[in-house]
């Protein structure tokens, strides 16, 4: 298991609340509360061990600090300090100095009482509202779920067990591409191969099927998310606004390039010209004839215009005074549009109530630094960072607001100066990135349900530029396999890749295929695949008889004593509906080996080529 994706414990001392605890790192006190499914009054005990959602964990030195001094303010072990800033003696420490201090020890210590089942549940290790203990098992490499006090747990972040997909930016296989984080198991797939760029953003289409992005050399390229099949559209020009925005009926992709609107047909592949001077940050309103764009009134100062796509209206929605508008979006409903203004050393969030024209200042956080804010898909909130705690080194806020400006409150804590933010198709549930603190770029995406505000880690490990949330309940597709040497052709998952003609690998599984030549009888051939004397399957495995294709076949399962390096291999073996020539040999028994949390899935789209 990666070692960010494990939680961090707090071991409370004499005179500890739960609200001078969250104060010592900044912590929001409901992100603890959640973290450890305390009950009001919220009462804590001394050497009860807490898990601590990520805070401020750096500390300016002050004249006359010591570690010691430093490790009782935090209330932290003196060796957890030093070994957290690789400190040698004589432990010498500046003024000035930024310390790391840890929010606690990444294992938790059996107590008596304790069952995996009840750490599950007490620390939110939740997948798919299941209390996944077992995970618990699999990263302690237990043999079974018998533990004992003074036992030192590592306690993962599980996967959240939702239906959907992340997609995000990355150079994790070397060069810039989107992959795609599956929230129901954590597997991660790469959807790109080398065409996109550090600055790029994906795109979803509102109904999930395509992705649109700008790549390298700004050139749009559109994926099919199905099949991976990726087209280039057109190709912008560098300095400009890049902002890509997909038709309600997702059949339309707008941009701006130069001194025009295009619309782009991904059907007809045919493109609409507007002419406008200078116009950025193109988007949709929900009547689908309509478009929103940011350009120079008369007097030279940047407004937000509506235009009707037949050019037959226009209209000014705003009155700015100051300069360029940044990072336009307009709300899914049409009513709201919001915008940052003036730059990036100051940045305050606006909203405009397109209907009346009232113009809403959203607070923001302390240091007027407010970034990247994105609408929730219901338009009633934005989530947006703020960047804060400028003493202790940037960190930033990861805060609400409603469409007015009401309600604005932090959630969360990401370690980055900002960070981008999406929301999950139903509104309650924002992603973010954190863990900047040892470079430029992110390394890690957390989530945070606004319902049960305890933060959990999706990904560390991994540089992470942008993501977004795909707006509908999805998983990750499959992709077509198909050997006419075989005459087969099955579906499996799209982040598993070739390892050779009959052989795909994933970091969760496998399939490969052969065939096998033998007698009419299916019940021996299957026995002497199970019971090979090699013992592939473990001493116990066993055999399930079916007919698939309307042809004879059977399931082997292993015994819970499969050799280890046989990474749970099951099978699957069918009789071909005629016989088959490979290689001048003659055969009439298909054999499919794959993962057996994968055998299923694969038989059910296993078909012949041809009969």
């Amino acid at each position: 298991m990666s070692e960010g994706l494990q939680q961090h414990f707090y071991t409370v001392r004499p005179g500890d609340t739960v609200y001078n605890i969250a104060k010592r790192w900044e912590l929001p006190i409901e992100s603890l509360i959640a973290a450890n499914n305390l009950v009001s009054p919220y009462i804590i005990f001394i050497g009860q061990q807490l898990s601590m959602p990520i805070g401020v964990t750096h500390y300016r030195v002050q004249q006359g600090d010591s570690l010691y001094r430093i490790s009782e303010k935090y209330g932290i072990p003196l060796s957890l300090l030093i070994e957290a800033n690789n400190l040698l003696p004589p432990y010498v420490i500046y003024p000035d100095q930024l310390v790391v201090v840890p929010p606690g020890a990444a294992y938790y210590v059996v107590q008596q009482g304790d069952s995996l089942y009840q750490i599950a549940r007490r620390y939110n290790v939740i997948t798919a509202g299941i209390y996944n203990f077992e995970l618990i098992r699999q990263v302690n490499d237990l043999p079974s779920t018998i533990i004992v006090p003074g036992m030192r747990l590592i306690i993962p972040y599980a996967p959240t067990g939702e239906i959907g997909l992340i997609a995000y930016t990355s150079d994790h296989g070397g060069d810039y591409d989107i992959w795609l984080y599956n929230l129901r198991n954590g597997v991660h797939a790469q959807l790109t191969y080398g065409q996109a760029d550090y600055f790029t953003i994906p795109f979803w289409s509102r109904d999930s099927r395509y992705i649109a992005f700008v790549g390298k050399d700004f050139i749009v390229y559109v994926v099919e998310v199905s099949s991976g099949a990726v087209a280039q559209i057109d190709q912008l020009v560098e300095g400009e606004v890049h902002t890509l925005d997909w038709s309600f009926d997702s059949q339309r992709l707008a941009y701006t390039k130069q001194n025009q609107i295009i619309l782009y047909n991904i059907s007809s592949h045919q493109s609409q010209m507007i002419n406008e001077p200078s116009p950025t940050d193109v988007q949709w309103f929900p009547d689908g004839t309509t478009l929103l764009f940011q350009t120079a009134d008369f007097t030279g100062i940047s407004q937000l215009f509506r235009i009707s796509i037949d050019q037959t209206s226009i209209q000014q929605l705003t009155m700015n005074q100051q300069g360029p508008l940044n990072h336009v979006r307009l709300a899914s409903n049409g009513r709201f549009v919001l915008y940052t203004t003036p730059g990036a050393s100051i940045s305050l969030i606006y909203t405009v109530d397109i209907f009346t024209g009232q113009v809403f200042e959203v607070r923001g956080g302390p240091l007027a630094k407010n970034y990247f804010p994105e609408w929730s898909l219901d338009s009633k909130n934005i989530a947006y960072s703020a960047t804060a705690f400028l003493e202790q080194g940037y960190y930033s806020l990861i805060r609400t607001v409603g469409n007015r400006g009401e309600n604005d409150r932090t959630w969360a804590i990401s370690d980055c100066f900002a960070t981008p933010v999406t929301w999950s198709p139903d509104s309650p549930k924002i992603v973010y990135l954190s863990g900047c603190q040892s470079a430029a770029v992110a390394s890690e995406m957390w989530y945070v349900d606004l319902n049960h505000p305890v933060p959990i880690q999706l990904i560390s490990g991994r540089s992470i530029q942008s993501m977004r949330w795909s707006p509908t309940q999805m998983t990750l597709p499959s992709r077509v396999y198909s050997n006419e040497e075989f005459n087969i052709r099955l579906q499996y998952p799209m982040n598993w890749f070739r390892v050779n003609p009959e052989r795909y690998e994933g970091t969760d599984g496998f399939f490969q295929i052969a065939a096998i030549n033998a007698g009419p009888e299916i019940d021996v051939v299957c026995q002497d695949e199970a019971f090979h004397q090699l013992l592939p399957y473990g001493t116990q495995p066993r055999i399930v008889h079916t007919m698939l294709q309307n042809q004879d076949a059977c399931f082997i399962f292993p015994s819970a004593d499969q050799p280890e390096g046989m990474k749970g291999q099951a099978a699957l073996i069918v009789r071909y509906p005629s016989l088959i020539k490979i290689g001048g040999s003659t055969y009439n028994y298909f054999i499919l080996w794959a993962s057996k949390e994968h055998i299923n899935q694969l038989a059910s789209t296993l078909a012949f080529l041809s009969s």
